[in-house]
């Protein structure tokens, strides 16, 4: 068991924990943890077991990893404890960003469908008025998705536990920046094997990959923006859900299953409505400043 490491105090007082050695140990940890975790079992579920890369049974271990590597550090290697993962829910006082991130995803479908469609890409035809419009059939559809969501947020919590809620803030001090994209770059690289094994299909890999990493790096500012906005990994966690169940699966009915385009370009027309997001995050300082922050909020040390 790792105990933190500690510098001499100054007056010849008893010794301090050095915080910095400490988190960056822990961080080396809970990388090992997170990638050789997930990579072995991975390889071992593909090559052994012999599963789809779209079976729950090879999904779920995988993607909790991250989580279970947050607590083992915070549990056994740091002994840092939990007071800073997010783990109360505050439904009362972050309503607001659960809406946010509950109906956030079927928008950003939205707005992607929409580039699709002025780009000629893709055609409308859904059932209501004038082929437009989606009608009571594909609403319906979208709510049952949406619910799908809300059920699964736990397990997407398996993310974000680790990625955002522990990562996030112990890169580079936490300094907004460079924490953010070093977070968006790792978190897109641990799914690289993903593309090896069949979870998605690049007609060409490494273009698929630079796309589907730009794509990771947009959602890590949503997600974090949510995550500082409410002061919950919860909220975070149902937005993940969300990207994943009803913004791709949307997605990928319409643009790769109606209109023939591939995961790359699907991929790429979704980081349209994501980029607008960002930029207006950006353009607002709303996750420097704190925007619409609750008394329960996250603030970063710099």
């Amino acid at each position: 068991m790792t105990h933190p490491v500690h510098v001499p105090a100054p007056h010849g007082g008893p010794p301090v924990p050095d915080v910095r050695a400490t988190r960056r140990k822990g961080t080396a940890v809970f990388l090992a943890l997170s990638f050789g975790g997930t990579w072995l079992w991975l390889f071992f579920a593909t090559a052994v077991l012999g599963l789809s890369a779209l079976h729950p049974l090879l999904q779920l271990p995988a993607f909790c990893m991250p989580g279970i590597a947050a607590f083992a550090v915070r549990r056994w290697v740091t002994r840092e404890g939990f007071a800073d993962a997010g783990l109360r829910p505050r439904l009362r006082t972050a309503w607001r960003s659960y809406v946010v991130a509950w109906f956030g995803p079927p928008l950003l479908a939205c707005g992607t469908l929409a580039t699709a469609a002025a780009l000629g890409m893709w055609h409308p035809r859904f059932s209501g008025p004038g082929g437009l419009l989606p009608g009571p059939g594909e609403l319906l559809s979208l709510l049952g998705l949406m619910l799908v969501a809300l059920v699964l947020t736990p397990v997407y919590l398996g993310e974000e536990l680790g990625w955002t809620g522990y990562l996030r803030p112990r890169l580079c001090g936490g300094a907004l920046l460079p924490s953010t994209v070093g977070t968006g770059l790792i978190w897109a690289v641990w799914h690289f094997p993903l593309a090896f094994i069949g979870y998605v299909e690049y007609a060409d890999v490494a273009l698929g990959l630079l796309i589907w990493t730009v794509s990771f790096q947009l959602q890590e500012v949503i997600l974090l923006w949510l995550y500082k906005r409410s002061g919950t990994v919860w909220v975070a966690g149902l937005a993940h859900a969300g990207n994943n169940m009803v913004l791709f699966v949307v997605l990928g009915e319409y643009l790769e299953g109606e209109a023939g385009l591939g995961a790359a370009r699907l991929t790429a027309l979704s980081t349209v409505p994501m980029a607008a997001v960002c930029l207006w995050l950006v353009a607002t300082r709303a996750l420097s400043t704190g925007k619409g922050l609750g008394a329960g909020a996250v603030h970063d040390r710099g």
